[in-house]
């Protein structure tokens, strides 16, 4: 009887032990939004490419390497411009919406010179914010596709 008991007893707590070890803390956080990565911190020009090549160089977009853009999670956000204002300049406020099940970015403004305000996302996480849009480029008579990359 009493080596029952004992084998009870010991039972008892390794169940107690197991089961007081879980934790619903240990439950991964949810994935963020798109909306929240967009609006976590503000976004830096890193690189540009038209049709594959890389134009980060291009005296044509020298005015945006050094912009710092801010989204807001209500829809709206501030572009800055830094030390090399473009000409049009594209600093001040705007408004912006996700389109498409949020894989297409529509600004009030433009970003890239030549271009529009709506975007194709292709990468959007905690770190990295890749757009693309067909820009038109002088001398050139048809849009070509731009892909910029902005980063935290």
């Amino acid at each position: 009887m009493k080596k029952q008991l004992g084998f009870l007893l010991v039972l008892i707590a390794a169940n107690f032990f197991i089961f007081s070890s879980c934790n619903k803390g240990d439950n991964p956080p949810l994935p963020k939004t798109k909306t929240q990565l967009l609006t976590q911190a503000t976004w830096k020009f890193q690189s540009a490419s038209a049709s594959g090549t890389d134009i980060t160089n291009n005296p044509a977009i020298a005015c945006i390497k050094d912009d710092v853009i801010t989204f807001v999670s209500a829809g709206t956000g501030n572009i800055n411009d830094g030390a090399t204002v473009c000409s049009p300049t594209t600093s001040g406020n705007f408004t912006w919406s996700f389109q498409n099940n949020e894989t297409s970015l529509t600004m009030s403004t433009t970003l890239i010179p030549g271009g529009s305000g709506n975007f194709t996302i292709g990468t959007l996480n905690e770190t990295t914010l890749t757009i693309s849009q067909n820009v038109l480029i002088p001398p050139l008579l048809t849009p070509i596709p731009v892909t910029a990359v902005y980063i935290h």
